[in-house]
């Protein structure tokens, strides 16, 4: 099957990225692999920059720390990605650290994958070892409505997640291209 998308050289910026947010379980991997692909630029998912750096699964990492240490590290480590061309897939938290989304933003577009509540619970009930940075107490409801505003004024294009995956990944390459980077 031919791609749905052959980037215009006029269009790319040199050194421009797309980086992608939402909620633990939205498809931010999913997605960044569907785009690396369509985009033919390799994919970078930020999550396995953090297990890479420490050694260990995420959820160990978040686990052994604070909600705010792992935050902090976490901007840390997004603000030193120095790449060109690549999909970026982030954590879920990496919105809490403005200096990481201006970062981000420095290098591209943002693209947040709007799940809605209810999908986003099931998808994490049939996953649950999966890293979720979330404050003793905190429940994934507060976690959601928290974030929601925090993705939308982060993002350069909302698409909503869930819907066909070729429908989505095609709109949301539309919509890049009507802007270049």
């Amino acid at each position: 099957m031919p791609p749905l998308f052959v980037p215009h050289p006029q269009k790319v910026a040199p050194s421009g990225c797309i980086s992608i947010i939402g909620m633990a379980a939205s498809g931010k991997t999913t997605l960044g692999r569907e785009l690396s692909a369509i985009l033919g630029w390799p994919q970078l998912d930020a999550d396995n920059l953090i297990e890479a750096t420490y050694g260990a699964p995420l959820q160990d990492i978040a686990s052994g720390m604070t909600k705010e240490q792992f935050l902090d590290i976490e901007g840390a480590i997004i603000c030193r990605i120095s790449i060109n061309r690549t999909i970026i897939s982030t954590g879920g938290s990496a919105i809490y650290r403005s200096h990481a989304m201006n970062h981000l933003r420095s290098l591209g577009p943002i693209i947040y994958i709007y799940v809605p509540l209810p999908e986003i619970l099931e998808r994490i009930a049939r996953k649950p070892e999966r890293g979720l940075a979330i404050a003793p107490g905190q429940t994934i409801e507060d976690l959601y409505n928290e974030r929601a505003q925090l993705y939308e004024a982060a993002a350069t294009y909302t698409v909503t997640g869930g819907t066909a995956p070729s429908a989505t990944y095609a709109r949301i390459v539309a919509e890049w291209l009507e802007q270049p980077l």
